[in-house]
């Protein structure tokens, strides 16, 4: 197995590209050991001295990196235990695991026209990019005028974050539609 590796927007976060799929549906962020529980792979990583955040995409894993560690002592690590991980075919999710906690901390909200634009736009036009770059981006709400946005992966924490939000996919998606007036980030919670 070969583990191509490439750097980000954010100088925190390394995106792993393991030639494989990583997840069938969807990506995963894990901003801690505790957070990880359903993912045995994300575990793996936060054994590691030095990981701060495990984000997986559909054929990424996308790894951050504490202040205090430097990426020549990590990446070699890391780029171990995705081999090791992977190679030997070991579940990267518990699905029910997951499930489960999607459930229990889950919130439906029907969506009106404009929201299923909103989403549409984003799905369409603005995540592949942002998955390129080693994240994703995830729809809050929209409320007022204003869309809030969540970013995940290597674009949380990006510098270059606020110019995407605000320059791109705000001028984007107040060209289409008009009821948008602003993009805003997400609080963290």
């Amino acid at each position: 197995m070969f583990i191509q590796t490439e750097n980000t927007p954010n100088p925190a976060t390394v995106k792993f590209l393991p030639g494989q799929t990583v997840l069938e549906v969807g990506s995963a962020e894990f901003k801690d050991e505790e957070e990880a529980g359903a993912s045995p792979l994300a575990q793996r990583l936060f054994r590691l001295q030095g990981v701060k955040g495990v984000f997986l995409g559909s054929d990424f894993v996308s790894v951050t990196k504490s202040d205090d560690t430097d990426w020549v002592m990590l990446k070699p690590m890391v780029l171990a235990a995705l081999m090791e991980h992977l190679s030997t075919g070991q579940p990267v999710i518990d699905e029910a695991k997951m499930a489960s906690a999607a459930e229990t901390s889950g919130q439906v909200q029907e969506d009106n026209e404009i929201t299923l634009q909103i989403k549409e736009l984003l799905e369409t036009r603005v995540r592949p990019s942002v998955m390129m770059d080693g994240g994703d981006i995830e729809f809050e709400r929209f409320e007022d005028g204003v869309v809030f946005l969540k970013m995940r992966g290597a674009c949380a924490g990006c510098p270059s974050s606020t110019a995407t939000l605000k320059h791109g996919i705000e001028n984007m998606l107040r060209h289409y539609i008009p009821e948008v007036t602003e993009v805003r980030p997400a609080a963290e919670y």
